[in-house]
């Protein structure tokens, strides 16, 4: 038992050790006023965003980009309020090339659907999606653009968070993305990308074709990022790059209640077994154990079988790794002051993953108002 428990934490103090060196390793990406040359078409899925649409609109009217060089796709996934109404009403008092399509449903992923409906009607060589719950820095597509420029790259993942707001559920979300986050940069920073957030993901649309889109995948409702990122991955490692860069960070939603954050981690979960990147799965697997370690060595300690001492040094450890890499990752984000609500996340979040690990395994989950099974 007790080198069961010496060799996961040392494997997950090696594991998350890696992410901070890769996150260092990674280099920041600053602008430098090149000149715009890149076409985007920006594509946007939504499903009855009524409440939503205002902010992504106004960030959206306030990009910097040269309007004639980029264009704007809203997918329409069979909402039920407002939602087009807004959009239009948008488009009338604009000047940006802005159009509303409905989803074409082909598969079990309406997502996938909507992505691969925008695409065959995008007028430009790259896209870019977002989520309709998405606010966009003003110098977003500068950022793609001066980085593509700059180097070689087809496909572009680039940061992702949430705002900081006043109530724990809210700060445990931040915690729980910056650590995703870190996983993400450190990956790529390692030359091993596993992850990336579909609200700030771009690629060319030639590479997109290449791989044959989200062919392979389109039974599970969810990925449309992850699974499109490692074929790109796999046909080209060199060319998948990641935009580290503060002006490039998207801010997203969390959720409001823990049941939809249970939901939302079930969604999540569930398609982690249809991952094909060895280096994701294995990653997923310390994690999980690590947190399970936690939980059945504070039992064991409980019952006498383990040491108080072994079980100071295991969630000692721990913590102060994961500490570092939320620190760095948090600082990048200028989110430090989420740090406040470390303690009491580290304190429930190997509960809440082993929860969520659990329930994937059995439970649907519903997602923008529909059901989906495993």
């Amino acid at each position: 038992m007790f080198l069961i428990i010496i060799s996961i934490t040392l494997i997950y103090l090696l594991l998350i050790a890696s992410f901070i060196y890769g996150f260092e390793k990674l280099k920041p990406f600053k602008l430098i006023n090149l000149p715009s040359k890149t076409n985007f078409s920006v594509i946007i899925p939504f499903r009855n965003e009524v409440e939503n649409l205002p902010d992504l609109l106004a960030s959206i009217n306030s990009l910097e980009y040269p309007k004639h060089l980029f264009e704007i796709i809203f997918v329409d996934d069979s909402s039920e309020d407002d939602s087009s109404k807004l959009i239009l009403k948008f488009l009338a008092d604009s000047q940006i090339d802005i159009k509303v399509i409905q989803n074409e449903r082909q598969t079990h992923s309406p997502k996938k659907d909507a992505i691969t409906t925008a695409i065959k009607q995008a007028k430009h060589g790259w896209i870019i999606t977002t989520d309709a719950d998405c606010t966009l820095p003003k110098y977003w597509l500068d950022c793609f653009d001066e980085f593509i420029q700059q180097t070689q790259a087809t496909c572009v993942a680039a940061p992702v968070t949430y705002p900081i707001k006043n109530n724990f559920l809210n700060r445990f979300q931040v915690l729980d993305i910056l650590s995703l986050q870190g996983a993400t940069m450190g990956g790529f920073g390692l030359q091993k990308p596993f992850l990336c957030n579909g609200a700030n993901f771009a690629y060319k649309k030639e590479t997109f074709n290449t791989v044959n889109g989200f062919e392979g995948n389109s039974n599970i409702a969810s990925g449309d990022d992850i699974f499109l990122l490692e074929k790109m991955a796999k046909y080209n490692v060199k060319q998948v790059q990641f935009l580290k860069c503060e002006q490039a960070i998207v801010t997203t939603s969390s959720q409001d209640s823990w049941q939809q954050l249970t939901n939302q981690r079930i969604r999540w979960a569930s398609k982690t077994k249809s991952y094909n990147n060895w280096f994701g799965k294995v990653t997923g697997l310390i994690v999980l154990l690590m947190n399970a370690l936690i939980i059945v060595s504070v039992l064991l300690t409980i019952l006498g079988i383990v040491m108080p001492k072994t079980l100071f040094y295991i969630v000692f450890i721990k913590f102060n790794i994961d500490v570092l890499l939320i620190y760095k990752i948090a600082t990048f984000y200028d989110q430090r002051e989420v740090l406040r609500s470390f303690l009491f996340g580290f304190i429930i979040y190997p509960f809440f993953s082993c929860y969520i690990a659990f329930l994937s395994m059995f439970k649907t989950f519903k997602w923008k108002g529909r059901s989906f099974k495993q």
